[in-house]
């Protein structure tokens, strides 16, 4: 096949192929809706685990393709509502042709103002064509400018973190190279939006648009719109593009804001409250957290009512754990911290001292106990957390506490940690936990 696109038997191919499009667009449509739908669920449960787990990266990856699985979605619903509509209208006019005003026999008035407001039947199937077709094509686009938002976020992210917050980097460097840096990606990303929203409005003033160049050329690669360029511009050179566009912006913000939307069953009580001496959550129960999703809220014990004569503790590891046995055992702080996304490809020889890795892992455990400790009903409980994994593979720290002394009825546990601040040591509570103990 010829793929030149000034040969004219291209352009007869490319003719035909628009005209009989519809068909692949609805055989897309159709197993991309089931697709889509079917991996909504597993997307929304990556995205809660990562959230309870810290995990920002996977966090990220998550929401990026659920916001984009969303918009997918509800776009290619909408498409083969208004295909399959265009189809039956396509029908309809087979059996009965075009609107007869005359037909219908309505006064003067009433047939002026219909012929002028609804007109022909051909144009009401064209309208409809064009819409199928546009909201198809901007459907896969729209997924591009959720990218390229969030790669504009990573950049900041990523300049904030890895310059500014650099303390390996001189000063000059981190706040000289990096504070410019960071501005001139915030106040682009503004002017960039800015742009868009006007449908190109900096790139139309010769003196402006020699200013606007250097920031547009370089968010074409920070957003990856040198790939989808082509189609933007197709959009904006049609006025039917054009008000379809202005229309789906405002559409998605009323959408976003129709979601967030709940419905408060109290003035005092909703649902992100934490567990007290007078709430529970179920996700501080073993027992009750859901199969599919292991939501632990920081803390958990095996079950709100307990008749085994000890209470199984189970403390959720995060970034900031480790950051703060960092802190009060500098000694264990690695040259290179390998927190975060590694590949597990490695370049030449890396040999591991498994004894002196041994020592490091115990002296950490070791420094979690000193710093965090379990408390019932104000008494102070010896424990001796070890590192585990729970089924799901959620990483944090288990011991387990004898309770055969305490009184039947309702407890608190509370799980507690020594801070340090300005050489004063106080004592922070990090959950509490209602039980009842119950004997057998």
């Amino acid at each position: 096949m010829n793929n030149d696109y000034n040969n004219p038997a291209f352009k007869k191919l490319l003719q035909k192929l628009q005209e009989e499009s519809w068909q692949l667009e609805l055989l897309i449509s159709g197993f991309a809706i089931f697709g889509l739908f079917t991996a909504y669920e597993p997307l929304s449960v990556s995205a809660q685990e990562a959230k309870n787990a810290e995990q920002i990266y996977k966090f990220i990856i998550s929401i990026v393709a659920l916001i984009s699985c969303a918009i997918l979605i509800f776009n290619l619903l909408l498409h083969v509502l208004l295909r399959g509509l265009w189809i039956g209208a396509l029908g309809l006019r087979y059996v009965s042709g075009d609107i007869d005003y005359e037909e219908l026999n309505y006064s003067q008035k009433f047939t002026k103002y219909l012929k002028k407001k609804v007109g022909s039947f051909d144009k009401y199937i064209a309208t409809l064509e064009n819409y199928c077709s546009i909201i198809f094509a901007i459907s896969f686009l729209l997924i591009f400018y959720v990218l390229a938002l969030t790669f504009t976020i990573i950049t900041i992210a990523s300049i904030a973190n890895y310059i500014i917050s650099n303390d390996d980097l001189p000063s000059w460097v981190s706040n000289g190279i990096g504070i410019p840096l960071v501005l001139f990606v915030v106040f682009g990303a503004i002017i960039t939006f800015f742009d868009f929203m006007t449908q190109g409005l900096l790139k139309k003033k010769n003196w402006i648009s020699k200013i606007y160049f250097p920031v547009y050329w370089v968010f074409s690669f920070i957003t990856l719109s040198f790939l989808y360029r082509p189609i933007i511009y197709n959009f904006l050179d049609n006025k039917f593009g054009k008000r379809l566009s202005f229309l789906l912006t405002p559409l998605f913000i009323l959408l976003f804001i129709a979601t967030s939307f709940r419905y408060n069953k109290s003035n005092y009580f909703s649902d992100n409250l934490y567990s007290s001496s007078y709430l529970l959550k179920n996700n501080n129960y073993e027992d009750l957290i859901d199969s599919k999703i292991e939501d632990i809220d920081k803390v958990m014990i095996q079950s709100k009512v307990i008749k085994d004569p000890f209470v199984k503790v189970f403390v959720t590891h995060n970034d900031n754990i480790e950051d703060r046995i960092f802190y009060y055992n500098p000694g264990l702080k690695p040259k290179e911290d390998i927190r975060g996304v590694t590949s597990e490809i490695k370049f030449g020889k890396n040999w591991i001292n498994t004894l002196n890795l041994d020592s490091l892992r115990q002296e950490y455990v070791k420094t979690f106990n000193d710093i965090y400790f379990v408390v019932i009903d104000s008494l102070k409980y010896d424990t001796d957390f070890i590192v585990a994994k729970t089924k799901k593979g959620t990483l944090g720290f288990e011991t387990y506490v004898g309770i055969s002394s305490l009184n039947e009825g309702k407890h608190l546990l509370d799980l507690r940690r020594y801070r340090v601040e300005k050489k004063d040591t106080t004592i922070l509570r990090i959950a509490r936990i209602p039980f009842w103990y119950y004997k057998n």
